[in-house]
């Protein structure tokens, strides 16, 4: 039936170079850059248990007034959401779009509890699948929608006639390592694929070890996107959890890479819009760089122009997901639909926090258009 976030430091040009990052002629650095981040991993620990005591750990849109139309899910485009929840607006001039983000208090409000009290404390939904999940709950149910869209980073090959996938903007899956790592700072996908397997991998007939691969959990955009782009099955996924290699991260979090031998996916518009100190947009990239594939660097210029690739052999599209059913209503529509919906529109806010136009590449997708 029918019826919002984040302190980052300057963007850097750090992503890759072709060679391997060794750091064994600075042992003091590297240990000393270990202890350090152990240390901060500590008090950021510390800081989060008193944060939880005095307020919520995610900054969603303010409430009230509740904004018409709720959106969860993605942790990839949470912040872009955001963005374009300040600048896009119905006929009169208000803002149309609220959005939670995947992390934070347990439960959230998403409409007025007094007009729609099946809205209040509702469980937040991590994730592009759970956010999905919610539409499909909502959909089911006789009660008001309490969301009206979901943030999703991943489409499968054939979704339910239920939901439309609306494209809004491009981004793209690259792996990422410490600063001071001693992988190397480009892989080929097979390479990828044997971590991901068997955290090892053959460089210059030498076969390597990866400490920990990690990953998004299964229920994130990402994770089915990862493997995709890699050609790894989740029964294989399994046997590597089960073999202690894979372990579960929070997606585009880079603080969980924790030494100088573990690897991770991270969107590339993610880690992009995180080093711009854009408002409500915390900094999680640690001490991680992006790196290449297959010779392939994921991002274009450098500094100030740093930005997204979108040519990069693991670009995907990133949707905003709604009930079939609601596609006409004026609001989804003027909000999503067609390159004259007020998502669209902002292509500046769209690539401001690291996406890239779906019109810039050689693919038939287009912003709005499903």
């Amino acid at each position: 039936m029918n019826a919002t976030s984040h302190t980052a430091a300057p963007a850097t040009s750090h992503t890759t170079s072709h060679t391997p990052a060794h750091t064994a002629s600075h042992p003091g650095r590297r240990a000393t850059g270990t202890a350090a981040r152990a240390t901060l991993t500590l008090l950021s620990a510390l800081a989060l248990g008193l944060g939880a005591l005095a307020a919520p750990a995610s900054a969603d849109h303010p409430t009230p007034p509740y904004r018409p139309l709720a959106g969860v899910g993605s942790d990839t485009t949470q912040d872009v959401m955001n963005g374009l929840g300040e600048v896009a607006v119905d006929v009169s001039g208000n803002k149309l779009l609220g959005s939670w983000n995947a992390t934070g208090t347990p439960t959230i409000t998403t409409k007025d509890p007094a007009l729609y009290p099946n809205c209040q404390n509702i469980p937040r939904p991590n994730g592009t699948s759970p956010g999905v999940s919610r539409l499909v709950t909502d959909l089911n149910n006789p009660l008001p929608d309490c969301a009206d869209y979901a943030r999703a980073t991943y489409r499968p090959p054939a979704p339910s006639p239920q939901l439309t996938y609306i494209p809004f903007a491009k981004d793209a899956l690259t792996y990422v390592t410490d600063l001071g790592s001693t992988l190397p700072t480009n892989l080929t996908i097979a390479q990828l694929a044997s971590i991901y397997r068997t955290c090892t991998f053959v460089d210059g007939g030498v076969t390597r070890t990866v400490s920990r691969a990690l990953l998004p959990p299964a229920d994130a955009g990402s994770f089915n996107s990862w493997l995709q782009f890699i050609g790894v099955t989740e029964q294989q996924i399994a046997l590597a959890k089960a073999n202690g290699c894979v372990h579960d991260v929070q997606p585009n979090d880079g603080t969980a890479v924790l030494s100088g031998t573990e690897i991770m996916p991270f969107s590339v518009a993610q880690w992009i819009g995180q080093g711009k100190g854009l408002p409500n947009v915390v900094n999680r990239r640690g001490e991680t760089r992006l790196r290449s594939i297959a010779s392939v660097l994921p991002t274009t210029g450098s500094g100030t122009t740093l930005a997204l690739n979108v040519t990069f052999p693991f670009a995907r599209d990133v949707y905003n997901v709604v009930a079939t059913s609601r596609l006409g209503e004026a609001g989804i529509s003027r909000a999503f639909v067609g390159a004259s919906s007020q998502v669209c529109l902002n292509i500046a806010t769209i690539k401001n926090y690291g996406f890239g136009d779906l019109g810039a590449d050689a693919q038939p997708s287009s912003c709005g258009v499903y």
